[in-house]
């Protein structure tokens, strides 16, 4: 609490929102509203000082940062309003922020080093095969004829990734959870939240989420006209000619995602991997599809 009064004054008891294996939130009443503090567990320790790098150089489009502390990983953010994903997940604000956070991917491609000093974890593309060969270490949720196709496709995916590595679209930061509820709008304002599932990446691997939540949400089939509408608006701040490339980094990456959620599912207590599981289940046989791309 005495942290918490240094950045702003309490009116009121402070309330958790969510708790989570991986972080925690809870809402500070203040006169003409609240604020938000959010405290991370060690496997997203990460969040605080990458958000508050992102808000000084991005403050229009990132959760306003009222203060943070390194050592024990938290947070203490504005309110922000409310998730787009209250509206329904509508493809037309797609359409608004994803130009926005593509041109803040751009200018964060010369910040790279401070991130992965910062622990921001790596997976740029030469560091996937090898997480790719730590995956088949684990024991999966899938079924014996998964895990084999999984294996026998190994080959192919370092393919892919020599492919991909080879494009001149630089490492950035890629937020990893880029979906309805962690875009927030107030007063006309969009900005992307809860950077703790971020890493150092291709940059373009921000939309396997997007696009997934777009299908489930809203029902979206594959060849909905708005994916291509929307991979246009995000691939304009990025130059011409880049459509064959987003739609190779969109094939890794749904394997870059099963990877970092295998980092976050190692660190979990036992008893939170069930429920973990149901998602994961979900990533890893997406990514298995994608190789029938």
């Amino acid at each position: 609490m005495d942290w918490i009064r240094r950045h702003v004054t309490p009116v009121g008891d402070i309330e958790v929102v969510h708790e989570r294996p991986w972080s925690t939130v809870s809402r500070v009443p203040v006169v003409g509203g609240a604020v938000f503090l959010k405290e991370c567990e060690p496997v997203q320790a990460f969040e605080p000082v990458l958000t508050a790098a992102l808000y000084e150089r991005w403050p229009d489009r990132v959760p306003e940062v009222l203060g943070y502390d390194v050592e024990r990983a938290r947070l203490l953010m504005a309110d922000a309003g409310g998730p787009i994903g209250a509206r329904g997940n509508p493809p037309e604000t797609w359409q608004a922020v994803l130009p926005l956070y593509a041109e803040l991917q751009n200018g964060e491609a010369d910040h790279v080093d401070e991130h992965l000093t910062n622990g921001v974890p790596d997976l740029r593309v030469p560091t996937l095969p090898a997480r790719y060969e730590e995956l088949l270490r684990h024991s999966l949720p899938l079924t014996a004829d998964e895990i084999g196709r999984l294996r026998g496709f190994e080959p192919r995916f370092r393919e892919w990734c020599e492919e991909l590595a080879g494009s001149s679209i630089p490492a950035s930061v890629q937020h990893d959870d880029l979906h309805m509820n962690n875009v927030y709008e107030k007063e006309g304002t969009l900005r992307v939240m809860d950077w703790g599932d971020a890493s150092v990446a291709h940059p373009f691997f921000s939309l396997v989420i997007t696009f997934r939540f777009l299908e489930e949400r809203n029902g979206l089939a594959p060849m909905d006209p708005w994916f291509t509408r929307l991979r246009d608006v995000y691939l304009e701040p990025w130059g011409p000619g880049l459509a064959s490339t987003f739609g190779l980094a969109l094939r890794v990456g749904a394997f870059a995602r099963a990877f970092a959620t295998m980092r976050v599912r190692d660190r979990l207590p036992a008893d939170a991997l069930p429920s973990y599981d149901a998602d994961f289940v979900v990533v890893l046989r997406r990514a298995i599809a994608s190789t029938m791309t």
